[in-house]
């Protein structure tokens, strides 16, 4: 099987100027492997909790957006430790946050509704 994903870095990339072009701001927390690393996205907004998604194999090869963890609007900090630990945990994963009203969008995900 051929995997025709873009490189890492270049999805990345990407992502950050789709944000910044929308009058958004988009950051890299974590670099991971450049060429082949995942991607964990942390869509954030001041309207709502911040959402992580991480794009998870499917049964029939595609790879799919899965909402990983929403941020507890009573323990924010627990949030940040999580990803953190995450990405201490896997060098190839890149995190990228998408500060953007319904960041989703960029990512090809459903609206978040609160």
């Amino acid at each position: 099987m051929i995997d025709d994903r873009l490189p890492a870095h270049l999805e990345v990339s990407g992502l950050i100027r789709a944000v910044e072009a929308e009058g958004g701001f988009g950051m890299v927390i974590s670099k991971g492997e450049r060429t082949a690393g995942t991607l964990m996205v942390i869509c954030c907004n001041r309207a709502t909790p911040a959402r992580a998604y991480e794009r998870m194999p499917q049964l029939d090869g595609t790879r799919k957006w899965v909402l990983s963890k929403e941020q507890d609007p009573e323990n924010p900090h627990e949030f940040m430790a999580w990803y953190r630990r995450r990405g201490e945990q896997d060098d190839d994963l890149w995190i990228v946050e998408l500060d953007i009203e319904n960041a989703e969008r960029f990512i090809d995900v459903a609206p978040h509704n609160s």
